[in-house]
């Protein structure tokens, strides 16, 4: 039997996960992330995948601050895996233990290779407004996501998506393409595809700065980074001089927003044009944006119905 160690920590890799033991592969072990601090009270959390391990019976799990210079290569050389399958476990794998297993090393990646390498690409592509992203296996290399492409499957990215509902999708996808190509790379029958660096683009970790809203871009720039920052951080703006955040935003029809924009035509983007129980209507760069679900600062996230009957904020208002 192929012996394999899973290595991912969020949400997105648990199917994966479970679809290996499902399908009765030997997981040998589990490597993840520790335990972080979570809420308010800073409650101690195991990783989804640490937890699912866990819920499936694997009591070697192994959760090194960082790989490189822990213990838990020594670990995985002495189990001697013939395979290690990663999704999304943080931390990039030195050549040491690359070399390790050999059927090698592969990820399920949540893009479509070369595209979108780094720590976020279901995030970063829909906030650059693409209209597809996918899932590539790839062998493992030593640069970030460069290694050869094994296989892939494309996934349609809709106006009523945004980061959770593709993280959902994704996860299931790959897991789903991972059971498929398993049994060929064991077999020795796949045939990698090298990636063409010319058409490689990045998608970094996100920043404070990435969730600040900028009115001055367009209104679907706006539409789009609010999708692509929920449910995780959400966007902002400031409101009196605090943190107002925004949550959910719709894209006015023409003829609804005919009057409003031609009203707002010399007012400043980041301008509220209307408030009402439809959404907080802001001038942006180009047209207007509403703002559908938001969050004062201090409060729960609230639909706009509920916010407007505080009736404190004022057409002529200029978020910044």
């Amino acid at each position: 039997m192929t012996k394999i160690v899973f290595m991912g920590t969020p949400q997105f890799a648990v199917p994966s996960l479970e679809m290996l033991l499902a399908e009765g592969y030997e997981v040998a072990a589990v490597v993840t992330q520790p335990d972080r601090p979570v809420g308010r009270k800073r409650v101690l959390t195991p990783t989804p995948v640490k937890q699912a391990a866990l819920d499936k019976g694997i009591t070697t799990v192994w959760q090194p601050e960082k790989l490189r210079t822990s213990e838990t290569i020594e670990h995985i050389r002495e189990l001697a895996p013939d395979l290690i399958v990663t999704a999304a476990y943080g931390q990039i794998l030195p050549k040491v233990l690359l070399d390790i297993p050999r059927l090698g090393c592969i990820n399920v990646h949540g893009s479509l290779l070369p595209g979108y390498r780094g720590g976020a690409p279901i995030q970063r592509s829909i906030m650059n407004g693409e209209p597809k992203t996918g899932v590539t296996i790839m062998y493992m290399a030593e640069g970030m996501d460069t290694g050869d492409m094994i296989s892939r499957v494309e996934v349609p990215i809709t106006d009523a998506d945004n980061a959770g509902t593709m993280f959902d999708k994704l996860s299931a996808e790959g897991a789903e393409l991972l059971r498929r190509t398993l049994p060929e790379l064991l077999a020795g029958h796949v045939q990698a595809e090298a990636q063409d660096e010319t058409l490689a683009t990045y998608a970094p970790n996100l920043k404070r700065e990435d969730e600040r809203l900028d009115w001055t871009r367009s209104t679907r720039e706006l539409f789009n980074q609010v999708r692509g920052l929920v449910p995780f951080s959400g966007a902002f703006t400031t409101w009196n001089e605090e943190v107002f955040k925004v949550w959910a935003t719709a894209v006015p029809v023409t003829s609804d927003a005919k009057s409003s924009i031609a009203a707002g035509l010399d007012v400043v983007p980041g301008t509220v044009l209307t408030v009402s129980e439809e959404g907080i209507e802001v001038k942006t760069g180009d047209t207007s944006i509403f703002l559908t679900e938001v969050q004062p600062a201090g409060k729960k996230a609230m639909s706009v119905r509920d916010f407007v009957r505080g009736g404190k904020m004022t057409p002529g208002t200029v978020l910044l």
